[in-house]
């Protein structure tokens, strides 16, 4: 006889109604599990929100980003034909040189290496020189008078109507720049601006041959000028002069673009909170079923399908999914707010916060899907439970992992996190790294946790005591929470780790120099007439000489024959065409240093007089121009063309503190040539470098000097400021994690009830239980950190290895102290979680949970 129930058509009012009946025991439960996915919804919701609000911003002021309707720029003076094309263009004209200098502050003669912009015109045309007080970003330009950044007056205490040298001329103070066009607080701190007339740029004496200078010209368009499209036409003519220019609408898809990349990577940091998350919900949801399987038989036992049970706890899953994830949303709204505080540093716009209701409704879909997509994994459990199920309280495990739907499961969970990754990242290959990295970590952690339930299960003996028996094997008896407890914060630990480990490895990196055998200051732009008196100079300060390296510019005319023309119109060559525009600053030699290596080729240090010249080149250099030992490059070196071929290829180590560079000539050959120095040598401490620096500037005004150890403080608060924004974001998956542990370990309240009630009723004290529970979660506690710190040291070394090209070491007391908390935390929440069981009858325990 056919079974009736087949046939009966599914009453969808009905199931909304067993579904609310059933939730209404369970509701804080399940909001404890759902809770999991609210911070990590909460950080999309804010990242996308952020991410719109900067894409209008952008859209509203990219032209104040510009400063003009046009930019061209190169690194040399424009020839007598494209300077007449130039003083043609736009309705009003400005121009700007910009180069590195030293200058000294007279009061306090104090010098610091800064950005000098010596500007004519009335730009900015869009926007302003924000400055102190106002009228100076105009008036500065009347006379002998100069701008100056804000980080500068703060860090020499100067003061408006001081005076401030720049080579040989002397400005007074008009005003302090607190923010030209396009300048970020980080560009500020590495960099900071002066801004001076360019009426008295040849006074200064800085601009001599081989002076590293970038001249800018903005012009201005009062009619409907189509800027794009004159540009595009003179796009041909500017790259053949090595000229770049820039627009409105290019700044503004350049900026759209940069921004684009740091609200992915924020959106992967979001996601892998959310991914946490996804885990709690995964295994809350498991356990909740778990418990529902007396009752799912029952109402199976009553007639109700096996598809109509399945419905009734998704309806109540998904509508606590639907809360939790308005409840993130609105969370990340609030968050919205903070971000461009923390992120204010590296924005050159001014960002404005508004609701997003795009991000709002994108924040709740994914919350939705999210929630759905892992409950099914243990959802799907439901279709296997029988009216059987009544009396033997257990679902059949090997039918479930049989189960065809579960690998269904399993394939949609990988999809969705490789789709979202792809969504943020742009590219197949990176989501699938992400995906595969996630994996990895997830599986490693799974397999620690599976050999832990194994391996406890043997290592527990009967000779040892009843406390550390009985909490030992609360790792392995049923419904134990080892795997989540372990995948959630061994997850959480390893990130947070490599966070740290990577900053600390490139701030230790840089901090090398400032060994004794390393150079620390470099001093550039010499001229050959100054080499000689500098040395002796840098030796009456009681310095060393530790190098001192000439330098020649020149540009690539030829690779293998082809020009640059050649290498537009075919791209088969694979050159990039830049590598002809490019102004190459190489040296020459007869030995190899310290952080070169060749890999391919033989090392040539001296030419032979009638002959090519061996040249030996940088490999990126030789993978960006297509070339192998053997091919043949024409340089332009002041006019003179130079037959060269290359003889070798190395491979130089860019992190260390040297002279490196992409091409490096014999000796025999360019001696003659145009040419500046380098000179390094190494300060014991910063009184001797101030000094020095004093005694270089007042002599020779157009040096340069680079202070590594000023650079290493810049770049700790840079990397500070940057592990400040990581920290910030990588702060949800922390309390995720930290959520996730609460609500797993509360799930393991209710079901250690049933057993904790049995020690106590068998005698167990308070202290005795006590003590089983502390000891479960300091084993669990510490197991996971210590695989996550595991995680960690293996990523960064990778990281250091193949990213970052840096030798490895590491700081184990920070990673130790990381060690102790996430323990100590586990233990803390885990018996907090446990009091009530502790301090109520058993009596009492058992009415109310019955």
């Amino acid at each position: 006889m056919d079974n009736p129930n087949l046939k009966r058509k599914t009453n969808v009012a009905w199931l909304f109604k067993m579904a609310l009946r059933d939730s209404r025991r369970n509701r804080g439960r399940l909001l404890l599990f759902i809770s999991s996915i609210v911070f990590g919804i909460g950080a999309l919701v804010a990242i996308y929100s952020f991410r719109y609000n900067i894409q209008n911003d952008i859209n509203g002021q990219a032209a104040t980003l510009i400063g003009a309707d046009l930019t061209i720029s190169g690194n040399k003076q424009p020839d007598d034909k494209l300077q007449k094309l130039l003083d043609k263009l736009g309705d009003d004209r400005s121009q700007e040189r910009a180069f590195p200098s030293m200058v000294l502050f007279t009061k306090s003669q104090n010098t610091r290496l800064v950005q000098v912009k010596a500007l004519q015109g009335n730009f900015p045309y869009y926007g302003e020189l924000e400055t102190a007080p106002a009228q100076a970003g105009t008036s500065f330009k009347k006379g002998k008078y100069a701008l100056v950044d804000k980080t500068l007056m703060l860090q020499f205490n100067a003061h408006i109507n001081d005076t401030i040298k720049v080579g040989n001329q002397t400005f007074l103070i008009a005003g302090v720049l607190n923010k030209a066009p396009g300048q970020t607080g980080i560009s500020a701190g590495v960099a900071p601006i002066v801004y001076i007339p360019m009426q008295y740029l040849d006074a200064t004496g800085l601009i001599t041959v081989g002076s590293r200078v970038n001249y800018n010209f903005y012009y201005k368009f009062n009619n409907k000028t189509k800027v794009e499209e004159l540009a595009k036409g003179l796009e041909p003519q500017l790259d053949k002069a090595g000229f770049n220019y820039d627009t409105v609408e290019g700044k503004k898809e350049g900026t759209s673009r940069s921004f684009a990349d740091l609200s992915r990577f924020l959106s992967l940091v979001g996601f892998i909170a959310l991914l946490l998350g996804c885990v709690g919900v995964a295994s809350a949801i498991n356990i909740y079923i778990r418990e529902k399987i007396r009752s799912i038989a029952i109402m199976r036992c009553m007639g109700v399908k096996a598809s109509e049970a399945f419905l009734i706890y998704l309806i109540q899953i998904t509508g606590i999914g639907l809360i939790g994830s308005v409840a993130g949303a609105i969370l990340g709204t609030g968050i919205q707010q903070l971000l461009p505080l923390v992120l204010k540093d590296f924005l050159p716009i001014t960002i404005s916060v508004s609701i997003s209701w795009l991000a709002v409704g994108q924040g709740i879909l994914l919350g939705l899907i999210i929630s759905i997509l892992f409950a099914l994994l243990p959802l799907i459990s439901i279709r296997n439970i029988s009216p059987l199920n009544t009396l033997r309280l257990s679902v059949d495990d090997a039918t479930t992992m049989r189960d065809p739907f579960r690998w269904l499961v399993y394939i949609l969970v990988l999809l969705f996190v490789t789709s979202f990754a792809y969504l943020q990242i742009g590219n197949w290959i990176g989501a699938l790294s992400f995906t595969i990295g996630i994996s990895v970590a997830f599986m490693i952690l799974t397999a620690i946790a599976w050999l832990l339930i194994r391996f406890t299960r043997l290592l527990v003996m009967s000779s040892w005591s009843y406390i550390w028996r009985q909490g030992f094997a609360n790792l392995y008896r049923p419904n134990n929470q080892t795997i989540i407890l372990t995948v959630s914060i061994g997850l959480s630990t390893a990130f947070i780790c490599t966070l740290y480990l990577i900053q600390q490895l490139l701030i230790g990196q840089v901090s090398l120099s400032t060994g004794d055998n390393q150079s620390n200051m470099i001093l550039f732009d010499i001229q050959t007439a100054q080499q000689k008196a500098v040395a002796n100079l840098t030796r009456k300060q009681g310095l060393p000489v530790l190098s001192q390296v000439p330098i020649i510019t020149m540009r690539l005319e030829k690779v293998n024959g082809k020009t640059a023309a050649d290498a537009k119109k075919d791209s088969t060559l694979k050159i990039a065409e830049r590598a002809f525009a490019y102004e190459y600053r190489v040296t020459y030699r007869d030995s190899l240093t310290s952080s070169e290596q060749v890999t391919s080729g033989k090392w040539t240090g001296k030419a032979e007089p009638g002959k090519d010249i061996p040249i030996s080149a940088e490999e990126r250099f030789a993978d960006r121009i297509n070339a192998k030992v053997g091919d043949r490059l024409v340089f332009n070196v002041q006019g003179v063309m130079m037959q060269t071929y290359i003889s070798s290829i190395r491979k130089v180590n860019w992190n260390k503190v040297s002279t490196n560079f992409q091409v490096i000539f014999p000796t025999g050959v360019l001696e003659d040539a145009p040419q500046i120095h380098v000179l390094l040598t190494h300060v014991p401490n910063s009184s001797v470098s101030a000094k020095y620096q004093q005694a270089v500037v007042r002599q020779f005004p157009n040096v340069s000097i680079i202070d590594l150890g000023l650079i290493l403080n810049v770049l700790d608060e840079l990397l500070g400021k940057i592990g400040y924004v990581i920290k910030f974001m990588s702060g949800f998956s922390i309390i995720t994690g930290i959520i996730v542990l609460i609500s797993s370990v509360r799930i393991s309240k209710y079901q250690r009830i049933q057993e904790s009630v049995l020690l106590r009723t068998l005698g167990g004290s308070h202290k005795q239980i006590f003590a089983i529970t502390a000891l479960e979660y300091l084993f669990l506690g510490a197991l996971s950190a210590l695989t996550g710190i595991v995680i960690a040291l293996a990523g960064s070394w990778l990281l250091a290895r193949y990213t970052f090209n840096m030798p490895y070491a590491v700081n184990f007391i920070p990673v130790t102290v990381i060690f102790f908390v996430i323990t100590l935390l586990t233990v803390v929440i885990g018996l907090l979680n446990s009091r009530g069981i502790l301090n109520k009858p058993p009596l009492e325990i058992l009415r109310s949970n019955a």
